[in-house]
C-alpha cells in the first residue's frame, strides 16, 4: 500500500467529562514599582501576543484569570528582559512570589508543576551562565597580559567542561519529564545569545525522543508541530551509511529508533541486541499489513523462545487505531513503537519507505539480514536460522 503524498493533520488529545479550564495566576512582586503593568503573553510558536495586562497594586498583588483548553505556554512579563516563561495548564491556580526585577528566578510558585520544574532548570542554567561570565571576566584582566595565549587555553578547557556539565543535566532533565511539555523548552536552552546547551546534529536522539513523546500526547499543538518538522528535515538530512537503501542494506548495521510505547515508554531499537530481530513497519489502517499479521504471530510462537523478538513500528494516524489494531490481530507479545505521525513519522526519511509492510530481519548485533520477508519467505528463512 501505497503512501499519499499529503499533509495529515488531526487531533488526539480527548479530555473525559466536564473540567474547569479556568487559569488563575496571581501573585506579589516585592520591590514593586507601583502602578507599572505587569503582562500576561501567550506564546505560539516564534510569537508572542499580549492577551492581557493589569496594574501592579498596592504591596506588588496582581492577578489574571484566563480560560484555556490545552496546556499552552504563557509569559508572566514586567519588560522584554524582566520575564518567566510558564507552562499553565487547565485548572490550575498557581501563586508566584517574586522580586520585581527578577521574574524568571522566582522566590516561590505554588500550583503549577510544569513551571516550578523550568525555574528549577533556569536557576541551574543562571549556575553554568554565571561561571562563563566568570571565565569572560578572567579574560578580561589578562587581555593585555604576555600570558594571555595560555589563559585563553585554560579558559577554553574549563568552559567546556561548564557546557558538558550543563549538555548532561538538560539531557537528564528530558529523560526525566518526557511526558511534559518542559522537555521541548529544554531543546532550546542557549547559554549565550546563539548558543544552545543542545546541538540538534550532535544531540539529534533527544530531538527525535521528544519529538515522538510530545507528537502522540499533544499533535496538534503548534510548537510541537514546529518541532516535528525541524526532527524530519534534520533525519532526512543523514547521509551515507546512516541511511539504508531499501534493496542494498544486507550487512548494514539498522539505524537507530527511539519511540514511544502505546504505554509511553521509549523502547530503543538497540535494546534488541543479542535477539534475531524482525523490525516491521505497518499500520492497522494499511489491509496487507493486517493480512500479514496471522504469519507473524505464528513466527513469534514458534521461535520467541530459541531468540526471535518483532519491534513493530506503526504508521498509524491516532493512537486509538494503533492500539485496536494491536488488539483485533493479537499482537500483544512483542515490541510496538511509534510517533503515530502517519508519512510523516521520523522513520519514513530515516529507512525510506515508500509503502509497507515494509520489514528488515536483524542479527543479534543489529545487522541486516534480509528485507522485505512476508509469508512462506519468512517462515523459510526463520526456519534456516534457527533449525541449523
Amino acid at each position: 500500500m501505497n503512501k499519499k503524498l499529503f499533509l495529515y493533520l488531526f487531533a488526539a488529545i480527548l479530555f473525559a467529562g466536564c473540567k474547569n479550564n479556568t487559569v488563575h495566576i496571581s501573585g506579589n512582586l516585592v520591590n514593586p514599582v507601583i502602578g507599572e503593568y505587569i503582562f500576561l503573553d501567550e506564546l505560539k510558536s516564534n510569537e508572542l501576543t499580549t492577551i492581557d495586562s493589569i496594574k501592579i497594586a498596592d504591596g506588588g498583588t496582581f492577578d489574571f484569570k484566563r480560560e484555556i483548553e490545552l496546556p499552552s505556554f504563557y509569559l508572566l512579563k514586567i519588560n522584554e528582559n524582566n520575564f518567566l516563561t510558564m507552562l499553565v495548564e487547565p485548572g490550575e491556580k498557581i501563586t508566584l512570589n517574586a522580586y520585581y526585577d527578577s521574574l524568571n528566578y522566582p522566590i516561590s510558585i505554588i500550583g503549577s508543576k510544569g513551571t516550578e520544574s523550568m525555574a528549577e532548570y533556569n536557576r541551574t542554567l543562571r549556575k553554568i551562565i554565571n561561571k562563563l561570565t566568570g571565565l569572560n571576566n578572567i579574560y578580561m584582566q589578562n587581555v593585555d597580559s604576555p600570558q594571555l595565549p595560555a589563559v585563553i587555553e585554560s579558559l577554553d578547557s574549563i568552559a567546556q567542561t561548564y557546557l558538558n556539565e550543563i549538555n548532561l543535566y538538560t539531557k537528564s532533565y528530558i529523560d526525566e519529564n518526557l511526558t511534559s511539555l518542559v522537555s521541548l523548552v529544554a531543546l532550546y536552552q542557549q547559554v549565550a545569545p546563539n548558543k544552545y546547551v543542545l546541538n540538534p546534529s550532535r544531540d539529534l536522539k533527544y530531538f527525535v525522543k521528544v519529538d515522538s513523546s510530545m507528537s502522540i500526547l499533544y499533535p496538534e499543538y503548534e510548537p510541537v508541530t514546529l518541532l516535528h518538522k525541524q526532527v524530519q528535515e534534520l533525519v532526512a538530512g543523514i547521509k551515507g551509511e546512516t541511511v539504508i537503501a531499501p534493496a542494498s542494506g544486507e550487512g548494514t548495521e539498522a539505524p537507530e529508533i527511539s519511540l514511544p510505547t502505546p504505554d509511553g515508554d521509549t523502547i530503543k531499537l538497540s535494546s534488541t541486541r543479542g535477539s534475531v530481530v524482525l523490525l516491521d513497519f505497518w499500520a492497522a489502517w494499511c489491509v496487507p499489513c493486517r493480512q500479514e499479521s496471522p504469519n507473524l504471530v505464528k513466527a513469534y510462537n514458534l521461535y520467541h523462545k530459541k531468540g526471535f523478538q518483532i519491534y513493530q513500528v506503526s504508521l498509524d494516524k491516532t493512537k486509538e487505531a494503533w492500539m485496536k489494531g494491536i488488539q483485533d490481530d493479537k499482537l500483544e507479545n512483542w515490541i510496538h513503537v511509534s510517533d503515530v505521525q502517519y508519512w510523516n513519522s521520523v522513520v519514513v526519511p530515516l529507512y525510506k519507505i515508500e509503502s509497507i509492510p515494509y520489514n528488515f530481519l536483524l542479527d543479534k548485533e543489529g545487522r541486516i539480514i534480509a528485507t522485505t520477508l512476508r509469508g512462506e519467505q519468512l517462515q523459510i528463512k526463520l526456519a534456516e536460522l534457527f533449525n541449523k
